[in-house]
């Protein structure tokens, strides 16, 4: 019996092995398609430019197998997408750790460092791209463009060499070559360069737009209006080329074209601080004074203190009869520049239109121990031989057309990867406290649910109906005792009674708020674990503009919630305000990977100031 039993046991045995084998392997596989299918609906996402959404299906790809680069390098994309450059480097660098063999990975991080000046490490990314893929003319272009950033221009010229050897035919190599030549004060062969590209490709309005500021470098006004007028024609909307046709016509003559140029450039760009102070210029020099008091308005309000303005504006100031505004803006000019004897001889004969007999003879008694000759306090007239460029601050020359101080070439990275949600502005508000309320928080993006023992425990006593949630906002509580008869000592009590008392005083701002940063401290040495209340004393911190204490209350939450999204923006933003940028950012990054997308528009505002 006992051996038929061993037997029949066995045999059983035999006739499972294998349907548990079966058990075995359909586990993994349907784990990793559940895998495959939160990738492939992020990549979806990633498609139809939802790149937010697409961040949290990455999010969860990468908590469940955070060993596979697909989701870290995907992740990477959507976050390129959004501006965050940073961002997306570090996700990059984990997918490469995961899988070094992977071309697109290191072309994507070498956009990243570009985006943020990073050359040298931009360099390296290609030069691991192109061991792989050394046939991708777009890995050499970007190493190209980036040894020129870096004004390595004998590597970058051995670099060109070599893609116009492979692609003869490709006119930007050519083009690319011109600006190398160009940058070495290499006039001929960047116009031989030139030539060729534009040979090859007559229709890219870059190199025609290159082309130009070698004519205008040669005063050769006609010939660039000409070069402008084609890249104009294929690219319409670039206010710059605007800016610089202006130049040309204003050179021959053409006052009335120029000015058309610059309406055109203001349209297209309407912050355009040359276009402004150009326009200006024409308009005073044909008697439009008040439209040309406009444009000085607006070059004023973009640059408080920039004098050549302030002196043009109180030029016309006084020749639309406002003697007084006139006065106070030359006052600025001679403040800090009290040689200036035109200024001075302006100045005074406001003062003189003013009856101010003894503040005008001051000025002219000034002007004479200069000795200055008769002719001085006649305005000289608009100069067409001359221009500044922008930076240049000798006041004599206020009267000259300005021009940017370097005309960089703009570069065409050959990249895909473009930004949505970054460009919605958004304000620089903290996110909210959380505190207590009877409603629910639902998001479309965030999965993120807020929990705490001790809220939980409380709820297990109250009916269904009148339970309580952890939630980002005001709370709705109007009567917390209700609540809390058999809690009040409680770290619970003491939370939603600060919270309540906050909302509800009539106190002043700040004895509110140092009220509830002490009743949060005693619910702290009760339930140090809740990150809430941490958080919450962060955010009551910042209402004191106590930058490093709330930094270290938003540490102390994230520790204890890695996922609290709010903690990661507010200190990503007190950052900020202690001048920590790039701590600030990184910190902005999570926020918006754990799914606050306002996190996106304000790295985008920070990266370019």
């Amino acid at each position: 019996m006992d051996r038929s039993d061993g037997a029949y046991k066995l045999k059983g045995w035999r006739r499972l092995l294998p349907l548990l084998l079966c058990l075995y392997t359909f586990l993994p596989l349907h784990a990793q398609f559940n895998i495959d299918r939160l990738v492939t609906i992020g990549r979806s996402a990633l498609y139809y430019e939802d790149y937010v959404l697409s961040i949290q299906y990455f999010n969860q790809a990468i908590s469940a197998r955070p060993y596979l680069y697909e989701p870290w390098y995907y992740r990477a994309v959507a976050k390129y997408y959004l501006d965050d450059y940073a961002g997306a480097e570090s996700d990059c660098s984990e997918a490469i750790q995961r899988n070094p063999y992977v071309v697109g990975i290191y072309e994507l991080r070498g956009l990243c460092h570009i985006q943020q000046k990073n050359f040298a490490d931009a360099i390296s990314d290609y030069d691991a791209a192109l061991r792989y893929a050394p046939e991708s003319i777009n890995l050499w272009h970007n190493r190209a463009l980036c040894r020129i950033q870096q004004k390595d221009y004998d590597h970058a010229l051995a670099d060109l060499d070599t893609m116009a050897t492979r692609w003869s035919k490709n006119a930007r190599v050519y083009a690319m070559r011109a600006e190398v030549y160009l940058l070495q004060k290499d006039t001929a062969q960047s116009l031989a360069a030139l030539d060729k590209s534009l040979e090859l490709d007559a229709y890219n309005g870059n190199t025609w737009a290159q082309r130009s500021q070698i004519s205008m470098a040669q005063k050769e006004w006609k010939e660039a209006e000409g070069q402008l007028d084609r890249a104009i024609h294929l690219l319409p909307k670039q206010a710059g080329l605007y800016i610089n046709r202006a130049l040309a016509r204003f050179n021959q003559n053409n006052l009335r074209g120029a000015m058309a140029d610059y309406d055109l450039a203001l349209d297209y760009e309407p912050n355009n601080f040359l276009g402004h102070y150009n326009r200006g210029l024409l308009r005073a020099q044909v008697g439009d004074d008040n439209r040309a008091i406009t444009d000085f308005d607006f070059v004023l309000k973009m640059e408080p203190d920039n004098l050549m303005a302030l002196y043009n504006r109180a030029l016309l100031l006084e020749n639309t009869g406002n003697p007084r505004a006139a006065i106070r803006d030359y006052t600025k000019v001679i403040d800090e520049y009290p040689n200036f004897w035109t200024g001075l001889h302006q100045r005074a004969s406001c003062y003189r239109k003013l009856g101010m007999t003894k503040q005008a003879e001051m000025d002219e008694f000034r002007i004479l121990k200069a000795q200055l000759d008769k002719r001085f306090g006649k305005q000289p007239r608009l100069s067409k031989k001359q221009l500044r460029k922008r930076s240049d601050e000798d006041i004599e020359k206020y009267n000259q057309l300005a021009v940017a101080d370097d005309e960089e070439m703009e570069h065409e990275y050959q990249s895909e990867y473009r930004g949505r949600v970054q460009n919605r502005r958004v304000g620089m508000d903290y996110m909210p406290m959380y505190v207590l309320s009877t409603r629910q928080q639902v998001n479309a993006v965030r999965h993120y649910v807020a929990y705490d023992r001790q809220v939980d425990s409380l709820n297990r006593q109250l009916p269904a109906d009148h339970r309580l949630y952890i939630v980002a906002g005001q709370s709705d509580i109007t009567d917390p005792s209700r609540y809390l008869k058999d809690e009040a000592g409680s770290a619970v009590a003491l939370w939603l009674k600060a919270i309540c008392q906050y909302q509800t005083d009539s106190l002043d701002v700040p004895l509110r708020t140092a009220n509830l940063i002490d009743q949060l401290t005693q619910a702290i040495s009760l339930a140090p674990a809740n990150a809430y209340l941490y958080y919450d004393r962060g955010n009551a911190h910042v209402q004191c503009l106590e930058f490093q204490q709330a930094i270290a209350d938003y540490t102390q939450a994230i520790q204890l919630d890695g996922n609290l999204a709010e903690a990661y923006y507010n200190r990503g933003l007190a950052r900020l305000a202690s001048k920590q940028q790039a701590e600030g950012i990184s910190d902005l990054s999570k926020a918006g990977e754990l799914g606050l997308y306002t996190a996106y528009s304000i790295i985008k505002r920070n990266r370019k100031n």
